[in-house]
């Protein structure tokens, strides 16, 4: 049976909750397109996280993997295109860390671009009346740290993997006045038919995706 690994992460920057968990967690053990979904929650520390990630990974041999993220402001689900290899953190991490201008691999590539279906999957959530985008820019903090060396590892023992970013549940954003939200069950389901996209389809479409800035 094929399996899907699907990490995302603990609460940071004194949330309670992290919108990618609260969604990801219900994937957990779901079938889609035939495959079996593992949930895994990474912390967000550097370093940590993606030794947990791989770790599982290890431990799962899976098909596809998905990271998924919260980025706090952002009004839609964004599946990201490129990750780079430096750690450039405004914030430190959940365990003191805040490395500046430190290359993630020393010897590795400036870039890497996702292997998933970016633009189908943008398609697919949009067409279920979800707002959806390409993002340019997976940040430099834990969150494209955690992307960089996922397809670092992929490079060298093949695989397909990408990462997601989600806005704020409501109950986040309430306590940022002015910032989006998404409800969990529109989070959940746009999730669901990125899986299932990313499963089933092996050539991207060549649709418009870019940015002006």
């Amino acid at each position: 049976m094929k399996t899907v690994l699907v990490a995302a992460f603990e609460p940071f920057e004194g949330e309670v909750v992290n919108a990618s968990w609260e969604a990801v967690s219900q994937l957990h053990e779901r079938m889609i397109c035939g495959a079996r979904v593992v949930a895994k929650q990474l912390p967000c520390v550097f370093g940590e996280s993606l030794a947990t990630l791989n770790a599982a990974m290890d431990e799962l041999e899976p098909e596809l993997v998905i990271v998924v993220g919260q980025a706090n402001g952002r009004p839609d689900i964004t599946v990201e295109r490129v990750a780079i290899n430096i750690d450039d953190a405004r914030i430190p991490d959940n365990a003191g860390n805040q490395p500046i201008d430190v290359r993630i691999v020393e010897d590795g590539p400036a870039a890497y671009f996702s292997t998933l279906p970016i633009k189908a999957i943008v398609e697919g959530i949009r067409e279920a009346d979800i707002p959806a985008a390409v993002s340019q820019t997976a940040g430099t903090f834990v969150c494209n740290h955690v992307l960089y060396g996922l397809l670092h590892r992929q490079a060298k023992q093949g695989g397909r993997g990408g990462f997601i970013h989600v806005p704020y549940l409501p109950q986040q954003a309430v306590k940022h006045p002015g910032a989006a939200s998404m409800p969990l069950p529109t989070v959940v389901l746009a999730l669901e038919m990125a899986l299932s996209i990313a499963l089933t389809v092996e050539e991207d479409k060549k649709l418009e995706g870019g940015a002006t800035q």
